[in-house]
């Protein structure tokens, strides 16, 4: 079951260093995110129907920068139908957990 983010999140700032870097860095734990960047889409009903990749680009492998992942999923959403959209985990930094904040989920 995909948890919805607590209502505590919401109208925080999306700024990736404020969120994953706030004293108590709550909102990342809210998400469970693991990684920057760490996409997630919810509907109308604040349901999670898309978290993953932005697009296949990665360092040194000359597929260009577009979005395509994120973008098919949020065109699903904009025109009512189900995100079909292949969810692939997001690669990029892990999140530097403050000393005593570690999640639970992280492995130690």
């Amino acid at each position: 079951m995909i948890r919805r983010p607590p209502r505590s999140t919401q109208g925080v700032s999306s700024a990736a260093s404020d969120v994953y870097k706030r004293q108590t860095q709550d909102t990342a734990k809210a998400y469970r995110a693991a990684c920057t960047p760490d996409f997630f889409l919810y509907d109308s009903q604040r349901e999670l129907v898309y978290r993953g990749q932005f697009d296949a680009s990665r360092p040194n492998n000359d597929i260009p920068v577009d979005g395509s992942a994120l973008q098919s999923a949020v065109d699903a959403v904009l025109s009512g139908q189900p995100v079909t959209t292949e969810q692939v985990p997001s690669l990029g930094c892990n999140i530097k957990w403050k000393s005593g904040q570690e999640p639970d989920y992280f492995p130690t």
